[in-house]
C-alpha cells in the first residue's frame, strides 16, 4: 500500500469518526461554513478568536460570550467566532502552531487529533489553576485525555459515557426484568428470552464502527493502546470481546449482524424502529439519533447502565469528545484562560452543554440540578432518569488512551477485522485482531 492510499484511509477513518460522535461536517472546503461575532457593539471589548468544526460548538460559545459579558463588563470580550470543515481546521491550525502565527486564540481538537497537539512542547497553554479548583466536580477521565506530564490542556465538551438503551416494550413481552440484567452473561439469558418469548434480536453486532467495541474493550480496563502509547491491539481482553460478539451470533443466536454495518446507518434505523432489535449500546451522545431518526420509539426506550463483565465490574466507558484549548500564540492570555474557564468549568457552562447540546455534562455535580431535570426532548422520550443512571456509572468510566495512529486502529479494525472474523468468517478473533496489530505496526515507525 503506498503512503498517499494509506493517508487516504486514515483521513477517511478520522471523518468517519468525528461525524459519528461529535456531528461534525463532511464538507470539504476550506472557507468557514459559518462565522459569528458576538459583542461587536461593545465599546473597549478585547477581541478573542475561536475555531471549531461543529457549528453547534460555536453557538454554545456564542452564549457563552453572552453571558461572559453581562457578568464582566469591565473585561468584555468581542468574540470572532469561525466554524470550519473538520480537516481543514485541525490541519491549519497545526500548521499555525508549527509555524508561529496564524492561530486563533481559543479553539476546538476533536480527541483522536489531540495526540498531534501534544507531540513535543505542546504550542497550547496550560489549564491547571481552573481544572485542579474544580476537578472533584468532575468526572476526572475526561480531564487525562487532554492532559501531558501533569498539565491540563483540554477543557472537556461531555462525558460520553456508555449506557445500554433497551425497548422496555419488547424486553416486558419477553419476560425479562431489565433491572436484573447486571452482567453479560445476564444479557446474554436476556437474550435467550427476548428471541424466543418475541419477533426481535436482543441486538446486533456492528461491522463498520469500532467504537461499540471500544467500550466493551475499555469497560475490562483494555484499549487498543497502553497507558505509554505501545499498541495492544492482541491484547486477550480484546480477543475475548470480539468471541464474545461472535458468540451472541453464532452460539446464543441473540443478535444478527447490524443492518448496514454500523449503528448510524438509515437500515439500522429502520430496524429499531420497527422493534427488530431490543437493545444497542451506546454513549449518551446517542439519544439524539434515536429522536432524530426513530421517532416510533419515543417513550419506548429507557437508558441503563452496562452490563458488567463481571460482578463490580465497570458498567460504562467513556467515548468521544472534544477538548477546547487556549493557544500559545494569543495575546490575551489570562483573559483566554479566565473565559474557557467559564465556558466550559463552571455550573452554568455544564448546565449549557446539556440544554444547548444535549451532552452529558463532565462536570457531574450539575445533574441533579434544576435546569439539567428541567422537562425536554430527552426526557420526554427515554424518560425522568437519564441522570440517575448516569450517577450510577461516573466513577467507572476509564479513560481512554488516544495516539496519533488511533485513526489506523480504526481503519483495520473497520475494513478488515470484522469483515474477516463477523462477516466472512475466515479468521479467528485471535488471528485477525493479530493481524491488525502488526499491520498499525508496520506504519508506527
Amino acid at each position: 500500500m503506498t503512503k498517499r492510499n494509506l493517508l487516504s484511509i486514515i483521513i477517511i477513518g478520522i471523518m468517519a469518526f468525528v461525524l459519528m460522535a461529535c456531528g461534525g461536517s463532511d464538507s470539504s472546503s476550506g472557507e468557514a461554513t459559518d462565522s459569528s461575532v458576538t459583542g461587536a457593539d461593545l465599546e473597549d471589548a478585547t477581541e478573542l478568536t475561536f475555531w471549531t468544526f461543529v457549528s453547534l460548538h460555536m453557538e454554545f460559545f456564542e452564549d457563552a460570550a453572552e453571558r461572559w459579558n453581562e457578568e464582566n463588563p469591565d473585561r468584555a470580550i468581542r468574540l470572532v467566532a469561525e466554524t470550519y470543515p473538520y480537516d481543514q481546521m485541525h490541519n491549519n491550525l497545526l500548521l499555525a502552531l508549527q509555524s508561529g502565527s496564524g492561530a486563533p486564540d481559543i479553539s476546538d481538537i476533536e480527541i483522536t487529533r489531540f495526540p498531534n497537539y501534544l507531540q513535543g512542547v505542546p504550542q497550547l497553554l496550560p489549564m491547571n489553576e481552573y481544572v485542579e479548583e474544580v476537578y472533584d466536580q468532575f468526572v476526572s477521565s475526561r480531564f487525562e485525555i487532554y492532559a501531558k506530564d501533569g498539565n491540563y490542556y483540554g477543557m472537556p465538551t461531555h462525558v460520553g459515557a456508555s449506557v445500554m438503551y433497551y425497548n422496555k416494550e419488547i424486553m416486558e413481552a419477553a419476560g425479562v426484568d431489565i433491572d436484573s440484567i447486571h452482567t453479560w452473561d445476564d444479557y446474554v439469558e436476556a437474550g435467550k428470552q427476548v428471541v424466543a418469548n418475541t419477533d426481535a434480536l436482543m441486538t446486533t453486532v456492528h461491522t463498520g464502527d469500532y467504537l461499540p467495541m471500544w467500550q466493551f474493550i475499555s469497560q475490562r480496563g483494555s484499549d487498543w493502546f497502553d497507558e505509554n502509547g505501545n499498541l495492544t491491539i492482541d491484547a486477550p481482553e480484546n480477543i475475548e470481546t470480539l468471541q464474545f460478539l461472535l458468540d451472541m451470533m453464532d452460539v446464543h443466536e441473540i443478535a444478527d449482524l447490524t443492518p448496514g454495518g454500523q449503528p448510524h446507518a438509515e437500515e439500522f434505523y429502520a430496524l429499531m424502529n420497527e422493534g427488530g432489535a431490543a437493545s444497542i449500546s451506546m454513549p449518551i451522545w446517542y439519544m439524539g439519533r434515536f429522536i432524530d431518526y426513530m421517532p416510533d420509539l419515543k417513550g419506548k426506550m429507557v437508558v441503563r447502565p452496562l452490563p458488567a463483565w463481571e460482578e463490580g465490574g465497570f458498567r460504562s466507558a467513556g467515548m468521544g469528545g472534544t477538548g477546547t484549548v487556549v493557544t500559545n500564540q494569543t495575546e490575551h492570555a489570562e483573559l483566554a484562560k479566565d473565559f474557557l474557564a467559564f465556558a466550559k468549568l463552571s455550573v452554568e457552562a455544564n448546565e449549557q452543554l446539556w440544554t444547548v447540546l444535549g451532552f452529558d455534562p463532565p462536570r457531574w455535580d450539575v445533574w441533579e440540578n434544576e435546569a439539567i431535570q428541567a422537562d425536554n426532548r430527552f426526557y420526554q422520550y427515554f424518560g425522568n432518569d437519564i441522570f440517575d443512571v448516569l450517577l450510577e456509572v461516573r466513577d467507572e468510566i476509564n479513560a481512554v488512551n488516544i495516539t496519533q495512529y488511533t485513526p489506523q486502529v480504526a481503519t483495520e479494525m473497520n475494513t478488515n477485522v470484522f469483515n474477516n472474523v463477523l462477516r466472512q468468517k475466515t479468521h479467528t478473533p485471535e488471528e485477525a485482531l493479530r493481524e491488525a496489530q502488526q499491520a498499525v505496526e508496520s506504519n508506527m515507525d
